[in-house]
């Protein structure tokens, strides 16, 4: 059986048709405010990019993306889908000349083939990709927090505007985002794996930005993996909330200010990676092209579970479930799409 939380006596409020509007009426909602709150212009973006380039995202180093081969003139070109556009947002910082203050943002529609399918993981990956350019002086935590609070509220936003829009909305999110760092965490907790650590500090506080993901922490275990080549690991975190639909901690949005050269390769080095300076994004980031940046991505799918109080993902994206998920998920009353 693959893991599957049930609640108990779950019954959606919505039918099929109902949750489909209120997936768009969300959608329309956070993206219009998304993009006037951090200065965003919408952009579009690549469901695949070229191998040798460096774009795509790693994830935690082990994931291998879907990949294929395409003819380019007499010989063949090494394509694959992306995990994300964390990294091609930079480039396209750049290419767009987007200047400071300013920024872009993309629908990113992802496969992650590696991932094991659960009530909020899924093959398919849909999530608001956001880059924004910044100055040099702006890379600490101070500005990443400000925006971290930029976002959090247009989340208090939307979920003000369903409770206008459905008179018997109950609302899930906390009004406070508290703030803590990883060792901050292990200290809490030093027992705990860091999932049970997220999970019980969401249980008693309601949410979190957790910040400092990627580096080891005094135990000589980092709270999580974390690519080294985008998010500056000092300067980056993740928006976790308490879901009382499933009893746990739920991410919604990974962001953080991007490397500099100083921290690339400071991270490629503690985490064996150098051998990625050969690819052209690195060699561009090492030779100054590209703006000092701030991003994120944001889950759409997510984001309407959450809201919507779904108890699946696949009750508000279509994808592909294990046959032993879909009978139980059917026996249970959880409509996958």
């Amino acid at each position: 059986m693959s893991k599957l939380i049930i609640p108990d006596g779950y019954k959606s409020d919505l039918n099929l048709l109902e949750t489909q509007k209120a997936i768009k009426l969300i959608k329309d909602f956070f993206e219009k405010n998304l993009a006037e709150s951090l200065n965003l212009t919408r952009v579009s973006a690549p469901l695949f990019v070229e191998s040798n380039s460096g774009l795509n995202d790693n994830l935690s180093g082990t994931e291998i993306p879907v990949h294929f081969k395409v003819r380019n003139g007499k010989s063949n070109m090494n394509l694959e889908i992306v995990h994300s556009l964390a990294k091609w947002k930079r480039n396209a910082l750049k290419e767009y000349n987007i200047q400071v203050g300013s920024g872009i943002y993309a629908d990113m529609d992802a496969i992650r083939a590696c991932e094991t399918c659960d009530n909020t993981h899924s093959f398919y990956v849909d999530q608001w990709d956001w880059e924004k350019a910044i100055s040099e002086k702006d890379r600490n935590k101070e500005y990443l927090i400000s925006t971290v609070k930029v976002i959090y509220n247009i989340l208090l936003n939307t979920q003000k505007m369903l409770m206008e829009h459905y008179p018997n909305y109950k609302p899930l999110l906390s009004e406070k985002l508290n703030i803590v760092t990883t060792q901050q965490l292990e200290d809490l907790y030093p027992s705990l794996s860091p999932e049970d650590r997220e999970r019980e500090y969401c249980k008693n506080n309601g949410s979190m930005f957790l910040l400092g993901i990627g580096e080891k922490l005094n135990s000589g275990i980092p709270h999580d993996l974390r690519a080294p080549d985008y998010d500056d690991w000092r300067l980056n975190g993740d928006i976790i909330v308490w879901n009382p639909i499933l009893n746990d901690a739920l991410e919604l949005s990974s962001m953080g200010i991007r490397v500099n050269k100083e921290s690339l390769k400071y991270q490629l080095e503690i985490s064996n990676t150098l051998d990625r300076l050969e690819l052209d994004f690195h060699k561009n980031l090492l030779n100054d092209l590209y703006p000092q940046a701030i991003g994120g991505g944001i889950g759409q799918s997510r984001l309407c579970m959450f809201f919507l109080q779904k108890a699946h993902i696949g009750e508000v994206q279509s994808s592909i479930w294990p046959e032993d998920m879909i009978e139980k998920c059917k026996e249970n009353k959880i409509n996958l799409l």
